[in-house]
């Protein structure tokens, strides 16, 4: 049967401009504690990492004890400026009243801070309750490690072959692809860079999109190549 039965919708990135944010905020806390790396460097090399992750890959890489506190530090002053300057990403909603399949989000970001991005740019009804968190799922198994995208999956009952991810970083693309689901990239956030669609097309995404009013269009694109193979 050619289609699909659900899509996964990666969250900042994707359906609100936030990675540009957090890169702003924690660029900024890493050059202030020791490490020179600039906004547009954090997106291209940590963009769809817990923020966990990147400081123990930047301590192994340049020999700098990162402090416990810095990430309660990073949590507070990314959550206060989320809910100061978070946007919805053009053209959202118009791809979601299009599209007809079954929806989830599967983020690496926390269920609190889900909640209040959703609700301030007005998508949380749009999902139906079908929002899951790699955090709340234990602790070290968020993206690239594909289970938060296997949990989504299994919620609906559905096989991961019928899946259909949307996914900005390559790091959820690698989670996707080790999950067996099929992935369109998209490029449209704020934190986009010259080589983002190559680079999310070199870790397993079929095609790349820049404007989610799109996506439709590329669903229905993908569905028809389906049938024909």
């Amino acid at each position: 049967m050619a289609g699909f039965d659900l899509i996964l919708f990666d969250c900042d990135g994707v359906l609100v401009d936030s990675e540009i944010i957090a890169a702003e905020v924690e660029s900024k806390l890493l050059r202030d504690n020791g490490f020179d790396i600039t906004a547009e460097d954090m997106c291209i090399r940590f963009a769809g990492m817990d923020w966990k992750s990147i400081l123990l890959t930047i301590e192994q890489e340049a020999d700098i004890p990162i402090s416990a506190q810095l990430i309660d530090k990073s949590e507070k002053l990314l959550d206060a400026a989320l809910a100061r300057r978070v946007k919805i990403i053009e053209g959202v909603r118009y791809a979601l009243s299009k599209l007809t399949e079954q929806r989830c989000i599967c983020s690496n970001s926390s269920s609190p801070r889900l909640d209040m991005m959703l609700i301030k740019v007005g998508l949380k009804p749009y999902f139906q309750g079908h929002i899951y968190s790699a955090k709340d799922l234990g602790p070290d198994r968020t993206k690239p490690k594909p289970d938060i995208y296997l949990h989504g999956a299994k919620q609906f009952g559905v096989d991961p072959s019928r899946c259909l991810v949307v996914e900005d970083s390559i790091h959820g693309v690698h989670a996707a692809r080790a999950a067996g689901m099929r992935v369109i990239g998209f490029t449209g956030g704020g934190h986009t860079y010259p080589t983002h669609a190559d680079r999310l097309t070199d870790a397993g995404a079929e095609t790349v999109i820049s404007r989610m009013v799109e996506l439709p269009q590329m669903v229905d694109a993908l569905k028809s190549f389906n049938e024909l193979v």
